[in-house]
């Protein structure tokens, strides 16, 4: 797999570069958005490492970008920055973020997170049924699209994850922890924030069918069994 590492420190590219290629991935570097940007267009990328303070611009504007373009909002993000912000890192994960790491990081743990991202992009070959039908909600699970009332309804790879987990497991509980490990691919100690906001931002997207992705106080979420 390709994973293209966007950072402006050369020492720290290289010590990606070296411990990632040694998990047996290619990896493209690139110290600048405008370099990141003719490597996307031509290269196929699996994943990208993607720093937030760059030379030439924001990177939470290039995964605003990437997010935005039918052509990369599937590339798995990971943003890594030296920044323990609270406001950053829950802007990251709204703008479609898949995993966020505060520099300086364990590399160890950095090729956990990556590993747990490209597995949640696999296609499981066991996986029979193909659609799911809910009232006027639709999934198509091996083309990622929901339909809410025969209308497309736009959502990054992660609130597709998360509404499918959902789905797949509604009429019961799952706790922020539960949702964290099966969708976001890993236990950590994540703010719960983290949840609620894509939480939020899913019932948004699925207007009248919004109303299903149900609150337990205290203890986490739910869709409900079955549609009015």
């Amino acid at each position: 797999m390709n994973i293209l590492v966007i950072e402006d420190e050369p020492d720290i590219r290289k010590t990606l570069e070296y411990n990632i290629s040694r998990e047996g991935h290619t990896v493209l570097t690139a110290g600048s958005l405008h370099d990141a940007e003719k490597i996307i267009q031509s290269q196929s990328i699996s994943l990208v490492l993607l720093d937030l303070m760059l030379p030439d611009g924001s990177g939470l504007d290039f995964c605003r970008k990437l997010k935005t373009n039918s052509k990369t909002e599937s590339i798995p993000v990971i943003i890594l920055t030296a920044k323990d912000d609270e406001v950053d890192k829950v802007v990251g994960f709204e703008l479609g973020a898949d995993d966020y790491v505060t520099k300086p990081f364990s590399v160890r743990e950095l090729i956990l997170r990556i590993k747990a991202v490209l597995k949640r992009g696999e296609v499981k070959k066991d996986i029979v049924e193909v659609e799911r039908q809910f009232g006027d909600l639709k999934i198509d699970i091996e083309s990622h699209e929901v339909y809410v009332d025969e209308m497309q309804i736009e959502l990054t790879a992660l609130e597709f994850k998360l509404l499918n987990q959902l789905v797949e497991t509604r009429g019961r509980v799952q706790s922020r922890d539960q949702l964290l490990t099966e969708v976001w691919g890993y236990s950590a100690e994540v703010t719960t924030r983290t949840v609620d906001t894509h939480i939020k931002r899913l019932r948004n997207k699925l207007g009248s069918m919004g109303k299903y992705v149900q609150t337990i106080r205290g203890v986490g979420y739910k869709f409900s069994r079955i549609p009015d």
